[in-house]
């Protein structure tokens, strides 16, 4: 049986990481898109040479890894520079993501195939897979797990992140499957383990189904 490719995406602070871990204890494999976005700008990858070709060696640590926080203050608030900087990085995730998600769809070893992404609906790439899952919560929840996780950030930044992906509201009304991670971690479970039930268990795409990778 072909595994079903779910795309799990939600807001920044939601809480997708917990319900992507919570899906592998499901017996489901997981892509991450965030791990491979690190991966392909790592030391020695073509990428990383061809970003500090664009924005010069101030954007490396001294052990010439990617300082991303110079090359954030580099593209904060510079439509011209953040566009070089997904041109470069776009395409090498892409290729990435969908050798791996290829592969892990080929051997067939698991019942789902996991995208974790938390763009999803702002790529367009939906279409891609054949379930949506969203992760929610309310703003002043994720914006608390986030002061936690990173309170090196101000308020105004945490802010201006969560402006700016798609308002949470319209990602669940275009999703499959919602989880509410606004409580406790038991709650949450239970409802990951009833959509795996109905959704992946009771579920199977057909062979002309989505989730074939981008053209």
């Amino acid at each position: 049986m072909k595994p079903v490719l779910i795309g799990l995406t939600g807001g920044i602070g939601s809480g997708k990481s917990a319900v992507a871990r919570m899906l592998v204890e499901l017996g489901a494999a997981v892509v991450d898109a965030d791990a491979i976005a690190r991966e392909v700008v790592e030391p020695g990858q073509p990428a990383l040479t061809r970003l500090v070709e664009a924005f010069g060696e101030d954007i490396l640590t001294p052990s010439g890894e990617l300082d991303r926080r110079a090359l954030g203050r580099r593209v904060f608030r510079d439509e011209q520079a953040r566009q070089v900087l997904e041109r470069i990085v776009h395409p090498a995730i892409r290729r990435r993501t969908w050798e791996r998600i290829g592969a892990l769809l080929a051997q067939g070893r698991h019942p789902a195939v996991v995208w974790d992404v938390p763009l999803l609906f702002e790529v367009g790439a939906e279409g891609l897979v054949d379930q949506v899952w969203v992760v929610t919560a309310p703003r002043h929840v994720r914006l608390e797990r986030l002061r936690r996780r990173d309170p090196d950030l101000s308020v105004e930044e945490l802010e201006r992140r969560m402006a700016a992906q798609m308002p949470l509201e319209e990602k669940a009304a275009r999703a499959h499957v919602v989880i509410d991670n606004s409580g406790d971690l038991e709650t949450t479970r239970r409802q990951v383990q009833a959509a795996w039930r109905r959704f992946v268990i009771g579920s199977a795409p057909g062979p002309d189904a989505p989730g074939g990778g981008p053209a």
